[in-house]
């Protein structure tokens, strides 16, 4: 079930990540303006966030499967969609109808996860999460190969033929049972659970700023090279180690948070992707460049198998799902504001003021998650 469930999500993620390096040309097919076509990712990004929480109570109170098989299902029929549509408006809606398979996949699958390994959830939520960086990096090369070749639409074919397969797969293995009947939503309940005592809400607001670095740091590493003197090709490089260097980085912090105190390692991550950072910001050299990418990677792809278990860790029996939604949709919100204030402070300022801002906000997470670590021991 790991192995099915981690190449779904590293499935979805490749098809996911071909957006970005194909958007010149579906924007030049379809007609789209620069704010349409950021409009409809923004619909991605929000419908994403917001079936975050539902569906992880539904994985509660009927089943794991009930969820996933239609998420599957879903995200298939989007994939399709988004290679087969002519105007805007059947992108858009391609879009939308991917992100809630996307959310209807995302929590439950985690919440299985957490099920299914009780004493090794850093390493399995590790590995599981490993698959956005390896999706990224096929999404990447597959790009470049379609876009030298042939129409921007084929690239979509291999990820809807892999992701049918992993759908067989999955329906196989199951072993759960799939169930239908009335779930009543408690949000307010929910939302008690998550800010509860006073190390929970810290938790929330240290993980959710971290979210935040991430939307700005992702959308706009390229950019800020680019914007150092480096080329396009030097940017698009960097990019890429950041997903190499996660790929390997997320298992190993999620087996590192078993054995250690997950606050600590989280703590001393994030510290690491600091230092990274302002080494870029400091030494724009290109061999200072890639050594601070790695220090950047490997700190900030730590923290995603932890925010995750940690979130697991202090849910009730019976509620996994939906706490780990709810709290998904509070990071996904965060996540979705970093690009934006990045882009105002750039124009305002610069991208390099920007970053130091991103660089700035991970004290506060630092402070948070430090502090925590200090009071449990």
């Amino acid at each position: 079930m790991l192995v099915v469930l981690a190449l779904g999500w590293g499935t979805l993620q490749c098809g996911r990540f071909l957006l970005p390096p194909l958007l010149p040309r579906i924007t030049e097919t379809l007609a789209f303006s620069p704010a349409g076509i950021g409009a409809a990712l923004t619909a991605f990004g929000l419908i994403y966030a917001v079936t975050q929480y539902p569906s992880g109570t539904y994985s509660d109170s009927l089943s794991r499967a009930t969820l996933i098989l239609p998420g599957f299902i879903i995200l298939l029929a989007g994939f399709v969609a988004v290679g087969f549509a002519v105007t805007q408006l059947l992108f858009v809606v391609a879009v939308v109808v991917l992100g809630i398979g996307k959310g209807l996949y995302a929590s439950p699958s985690r919440a299985l996860l957490g099920d299914l390994f009780t004493a090794r959830r850093g390493r399995a939520l590790g590995i599981y999460s490993a698959g956005t960086d390896v999706g990224g990096l096929i999404a990447a090369g597959l790009a470049v190969l379609v876009l030298a070749t042939t129409t921007w639409r084929a690239a979509f074919v291999p990820v809807v033929v892999v992701l049918a397969a992993v759908t067989v797969l999955y329906i196989l293995w199951n072993r759960e049972s799939y169930e239908l009947s009335r779930v009543r939503l408690s949000p307010g309940e929910t939302a008690g659970r998550l800010v509860a005592t006073r190390a929970q809400r810290e938790t929330l607001v240290a993980f959710s700023v971290f979210y935040f670095f991430v939307g700005g740091l992702t959308n706009f590493f390229p950019t800020l090279l680019v914007a150092g003197g480096f080329s396009e090709a030097i940017g698009g490089a960097g990019f890429a180690l950041l997903f190499g260097t996660g790929a390997l980085t997320k298992p190993v912090a999620g087996e590192v948070s078993d054995r250690f105190p997950r606050l600590l390692v989280g703590a001393a991550g994030l510290v690491l992707a600091m230092f990274g950072l302002a080494l870029i910001l400091v030494a724009p050299a290109l061999p200072v460049v890639a050594v601070g990418t790695v220090l950047t990677a490997v700190g900030y792809k730590t923290q995603f198998p932890i925010a995750d278990t940690v979130v697991m860790d202090t849910a009730p029996d019976g509620a996994m799902g939906s706490d780990i939604g709810a709290a998904r949709a509070v990071f996904l919100t965060a996540n979705a504001l970093g690009p934006g204030i990045v882009g105002v402070i750039a124009e305002i300022a610069d991208f390099q003021t920007a970053f130091w801002v991103l660089v700035g906000s991970l004290s506060i997470s630092v402070g948070l998650l430090g502090r925590q670590y200090l009071r449990e021991r």
